[in-house]
């Protein structure tokens, strides 16, 4: 008997990094699982594989409501989608800004307001949102990436005032450099791959990089029934980076 038996969950960009990872141990744990993703591959434990595009409204109330029509009703939402950018705020252009903004503000924005209606029918309602380190710390050459995971941890505050008195727990997963496809993308386009690796690794007191299996149970534990007095909280998995300092 899994913690999650009988319930069912949606995560987008399921099919790679944490989202997979996600997918994977939310199913282990008993819940039949919808993978979200811009493609149709169906990773370890999800029930369905389903084709979305968070950043378009009408492929989300597709994706949505089918998803609930397969697995019967949707009790978890984990708003997992997202995209990166480097460099310092006038790096990228508006149209660069916009983009990252409509993956992962908007994106999550949309997932979950066409989720409402089938979380509202759960009795164990939870939603859960990937957030960063950079929403709450200052790192450089982050100035995008940093901006849209801050509104979405703001959002994640605001949606779980807001949903509290319809049963509706919404939190959010705040990882350190984890070991995903976007961090070896940008390992492999640096001028020195190893020194890059290394400088990554140090700058979290645990001295390596955060597992996508580490960041899925966290959010495991939050759409969990067994964390049904936590609402508006934001957890840290980041390797102590957040809240340590070591002596150099």
């Amino acid at each position: 008997m899994g913690d999650l038996d009988g319930l069912t969950a949606l995560v987008t960009g399921g099919a790679s990094g944490i989202g997979a990872a996600t997918v994977a141990t939310l199913a282990a744990r008993g819940a039949a699982v919808a993978s979200l993703d811009l493609t149709d591959l169906r990773p370890v434990g999800a029930a369905v594989a389903l084709v979305c595009d968070v950043a378009d409204s009408a492929s989300v109330r597709a994706a949505v409501d089918e998803a609930a029509r397969v697995l019967g009703g949707i009790d978890i939402v984990v708003n997992n989608a997202g995209i990166g950018a480097i460099g310092d705020v006038a790096a990228n252009d508006e149209d660069e800004w916009r983009r990252v903004f409509e993956v992962n503000v908007l994106g999550a924005v949309r997932i979950t307001a066409a989720a409402l209606p089938y979380l509202r029918l759960s009795s164990h309602a939870s939603v859960v949102n990937l957030c960063s380190i950079v929403s709450v710390l200052g790192v450089p050459d982050r100035a995008l990436y940093a901006a849209s995971k801050g509104a979405l941890q703001a959002l994640t505050l605001a949606m779980a005032a807001d949903h509290v008195r319809e049963g509706i727990r919404v939190n959010a997963v705040t990882p350190g450099t984890a070991d995903t496809p976007w961090v070896e993308r940008l390992i492999s386009s640096a001028d020195d791959a190893e020194t890059a690796l290394r400088q990554l690794r140090q700058r979290q007191p645990m001295q390596r990089l955060v597992s996508p299996q580490e960041v899925a149970h966290a959010i495991a534990y939050l759409a969990s029934p067994q964390a049904s007095s936590t609402t508006g909280t934001i957890l840290a998995v980041d390797g102590g980076m957040a809240g340590i300092r070591l002596p150099s």
